[in-house]
């Protein structure tokens, strides 16, 4: 495991952006893991401006998203298909055809994780899954339980996660309590782990899942297991490490 300290989220963007190009380049038809929420998005934009700048080129690579809510269109703007969209896939020169996420609106949860299995299988596997760390521990929507899931399935979002969430959306009614998200074991499968964490309200948590045990209440801990494993995080987030 390798820890990059960054002085505070710009700089924490660069960083992590800077190893994302480096995987394109080394690797113009590299499988990306990409995740969602707040923690990414710096360096979504980092990589649309080098991109922009002709640094980069998106055409052959591939995308496998790490979750999507169920129930939500991909036109709802809360979606991670349009949240794809609007932060990355619409600013580059990637097919939209290589972009995959779970299928939100497939109501049988049993073929919509089936399908997504079979999806990032056929891509042949992930070169570098980026993932952002939940203040509970979760990666993906992997929430804290008894057991680490292995493939794609279908979860019960958390209190934690429903209230996190909370701010996207009108009302807390809003919010899906469900979602489809990448098991641990295909997480793990993947040849190189880049983790994002921003902000003192992750200090404890980051320190908990990289230095604390292995466990399913925790379960970006697993990722203690992984070979490769690069975490990029701020000042502030670090700041229980020391």
């Amino acid at each position: 495991m390798r820890i990059i300290r960054a002085k505070d989220y710009k700089d924490m963007s660069r960083k992590a952006a800077n190893i994302i190009s480096a995987q394109i380049i080394m690797k113009p038809d590299c499988v990306l893991g990409l995740a969602t929420g707040s923690t990414p998005i710096g360096a979504y934009e980092q990589l649309v401006e080098w991109y922009r700048k002709g640094d980069l080129d998106f055409s052959a690579v591939t995308t496998v998203n790490l979750d999507e809510y169920k129930g939500l269109p991909k036109e709802h703007e809360q979606s991670y298909y349009y949240f794809m969209r609007k932060h990355l896939f619409s600013k580059v020169n990637i097919d939209p055809a290589r972009t995959f996420l779970p299928d939100g609106m497939e109501p049988d949860s049993e073929k919509s994780c089936n399908d997504y299995n079979r999806i990032i299988a056929e891509t042949g596997g992930v070169d570098l899954q980026l993932l952002g760390l939940g203040h509970n521990g979760h990666i993906g929507f992997n929430e804290p339980g008894d057991a680490f899931k292995a493939e794609t399935h279908c979860v019960d979002l958390t209190e934690t996660t429903i209230k996190a969430n909370q701010r996207f959306f009108a009302s807390v009614e809003e919010v899906p309590r469900q979602a489809y998200t990448m098991g641990i074991k295909t997480i793990m499968r993947a040849k190189k782990i880049l983790v994002v964490v921003s902000g003192e309200d992750k200090a404890e948590i980051l320190r908990n899942a990289f230095f604390g045990a292995i466990t399913p209440g925790v379960q970006a801990s697993v990722l203690q297991l992984h070979n490769d494993v690069t975490i990029v995080a701020d000042e502030a987030a670090l700041m229980k490490c020391d």
